[in-house]
């Protein structure tokens, strides 16, 4: 199943509200739903996934592998935990959600095992998250670049991160675009708001479409009906050229996601 380039982000939804998000998305048309072991909510998502009736063929579901669980003896035990979890057999994508920090785990064995979880029929493909280009071209030298399905990363108005995006699609790895509305600041953008009008569309919609139109897949989060209906209504093609010079040039290097164990970025 190819990944839809909509997707339903469920990053920081909890409990009812991580329940009623991916209960609204299905009913209004999501069929790629991303979650994550520390996100804590994969046990709502799986009890909406079972009781949605939906064949689990229909819905394009990831998850992601904690950086405590990268090792050759964690990582499959902790992935079969999610699948439980999830209530499925498989997953159509797992990722490793962060480089081990300060590389306590070789890149090597992690993608070794996530190999094996896709030979045993646990996720039909692998990929990664966060990874810069550094750690990129180690793991297209691992494994080839075949093997790895997309790296997700934050990509907004105000992060472009276009070295690392450039690379990406240089090699085949698509690329899924984290964070995109920016934690809802681009709703506020005087820039977004004029191309918005101009389409009869909200600046959530502009800044969808002008990512789809790059060829990336886009993972919004929302708990309400309305914001998740109208996010499906992004599209390719919407933006003129003068439009998108105007985005371009809200880059500013505005990163929101930056732990301390972040790796060296682009």
């Amino acid at each position: 199943m190819k990944m839809p380039q909509i997707g339903l982000g469920t990053f920081r939804l909890k409990g009812a509200d991580a329940e009623n998000s991916v209960r609204m998305g299905l009913e209004l048309g999501y069929r790629h739903i991303d979650t994550a072991q520390i996100y804590d909510n994969e046990t709502e998502v799986g009890k909406v996934l079972t009781g949605s009736g939906m064949p689990r063929a229909d819905v394009f579901l990831t998850t992601k592998i904690w950086t405590e669980n990268l090792s050759k003896a964690r990582l499959i035990p902790s992935l079969k935990e999610s699948l439980q979890k999830l209530q499925t057999d498989y997953v159509d994508l797992v990722l490793i959600h962060w480089p081990s920090p300060e590389g306590k785990v070789p890149l090597a064995e992690t993608l070794e095992a996530l190999m094996q979880a896709k030979s045993l029929g646990l996720s039909k493909e692998i990929g990664v998250s966060n990874f810069p280009i550094s750690e990129m071209k180690k793991a297209v030298e691992i494994v080839g670049a075949k093997n790895i399905f997309t790296n997700q990363i934050e990509v907004h108005p105000y992060l472009h991160n276009r070295k690392l995006v450039d690379y990406l699609q240089s090699v085949g790895v698509t690329v899924t675009a984290y964070m995109p509305l920016a934690y809802g600041k681009v709703m506020k953008d005087e820039t977004l708001l004029k191309i918005a009008s101009r389409h009869g569309m909200t600046p959530a919609d502009v800044v969808l479409s002008w990512l789809m139109d790059q060829e990336m897949v886009v993972i919004p989060s929302s708990t309400k009906k309305q914001n998740l209906q109208k996010n499906l209504q992004a599209r390719r093609g919407l933006l003129t050229a003068e439009e998108k010079e105007l985005i371009a040039s809200l880059n500013s290097g505005e990163r929101l996601a930056n732990p301390a164990f972040a790796p060296a970025w682009d």
